[in-house]
């Protein structure tokens, strides 16, 4: 009991020989202290994430069960501070190592297969908490299938407002994050209208458009994929929709010439 009494004397002390001066330039950072180490204790990382029993609107059975599964590897893994991510569905999950692939480090991966632009909405406290320098986006792919199947929904309207909201989080909660939108991929999947090739084609239209007011960065990989004929390139893919290790090399090629260009 002595001993505490003594120390909090001699601190008594010491802050009374201090001069005012000196006591308002410590003021802030008296007060600051207590309050950063409480938020750092207080944070719950599974906050981050949504919760295993969410349930995303437009995601088929496969996906919804799926999903939460992704998930948990994200939280095993967590975004590096100033890093790079990697967002979309299979098409970005297939990348796998996308540090390997652009030959950096702090990198991640954040494609779930079969996820849609609403599945991708609820899962951005993760990147705004981590604050990425960059994030690759590349979504609206299996929206367009949902359209297909379920006879215009979501619609064509929905998916650009949803990528938008997408680059409109992330711009709020991280503002000095660099967000790249990349132009949705063709395919080789034929329809007798033209629905993929003719919707494809209208969102990146409507993305190069809006890439000056809404703050991104638009990435055209379409252009590099595409044949004569408006489908996949054949040689860059497995199935028609999904990219072989060359879909892969061509569009690795494409991130590093910008990343290089942007430093």
């Amino acid at each position: 009991m002595i001993k505490r009494k003594t120390e909090f004397f001699n601190l008594r002390i010491i802050f009374n020989n201090l001069s005012i001066k000196t006591m308002r330039n410590l003021l802030p950072f008296i007060l600051f202290v207590p309050i950063l180490i409480y938020s750092q204790n207080d944070i719950n990382y599974d906050n981050l994430y949504p919760k295993s029993d969410v349930l995303i609107k437009n995601h088929n059975y496969w996906t919804s069960k799926y999903y939460p599964e992704r998930i948990l590897e994200f939280k095993k893994t967590p975004i590096t501070k100033g890093g790079i991510v990697f967002l979309g569905n299979s098409i970005t999950e297939g990348g796998e190592d996308w540090g390997k692939r652009i030959n950096m480090e702090g990198v991640s991966n954040r494609g779930i297969s079969g996820d849609i632009t609403d599945g991708v909405l609820q899962r951005l406290k993760e990147i705004i908490f981590y604050k990425p320098k960059k994030v690759f986006i590349l979504i609206g792919h299996n929206d367009l299938w949902s359209f297909r199947i379920k006879s215009g929904v979501p619609s064509i309207k929905y998916i650009e407002k949803n990528i938008l909201k997408i680059v409109e989080t992330i711009n709020i909660g991280s503002p000095k994050t660099i967000v790249y939108v990349q132009s949705i991929l063709p395919t080789r999947h034929f329809t007798r209208d033209g629905f993929f090739e003719k919707s494809i084609n209208k969102i990146n239209s409507f993305l190069i458009k809006k890439q000056n007011k809404w703050n991104f960065k638009y990435i055209d990989l379409h252009s590099f994929f595409v044949d004569s004929e408006g489908f996949l390139k054949s040689e860059l893919t497995y199935d028609g929709g999904h990219l072989n290790d060359n879909g892969y090399d061509v569009w690795s090629d494409i991130i590093k010439s910008v990343i290089s260009n942007s430093r």
